[in-house]
């Protein structure tokens, strides 16, 4: 299927995919005599993924650090890091720890901005 059926099956756009194949995420997909891009199933079974990843907050960088086990994934499961071989189970923990401090971050704010609502002192 061409580009903007691919993308429209993945739920992405073709500016996407391109991206995604620019970034090595993707690899690039077999051409028609024409020049166009022709994906099948498993590209667009990948791009699913690499969506997947991205909204668990995942950056590109992160995912193209895993991207030579994207095709390990079977269905919609995603399998501990540590499983599959050659993974790397120190992003999705990196990844983690920031978002714990993310979050420690935000609900100490959160706290100070309660505080001056309720007319407290914003202790630090």
């Amino acid at each position: 299927m061409r580009i903007g059926d691919a993308a429209a099956a993945a739920g992405a756009t073709a500016r996407a995919l391109r991206f995604y194949e620019q970034r090595g995420l993707l690899p690039p997909p077999p051409r028609t005599a024409t020049g166009q891009r022709e994906y099948g199933p498993w590209q667009i079974a990948r791009v699913r993924l690499i969506r997947e990843l991205l909204d668990l907050g995942l950056t590109v960088e992160d995912v193209r650090a895993c991207a030579h086990w994207l095709d390990l994934v079977e269905g919609d499961t995603l399998p501990p890091c540590g499983a599959v071989p050659g993974a790397a189970p120190g992003v999705a923990a990196r990844r983690l720890a920031a978002l714990d401090a993310q979050i420690d971050r935000l609900t100490r704010l959160r706290e100070r901005l309660a505080a001056r609502l309720e007319g407290g002192s914003a202790a630090a």
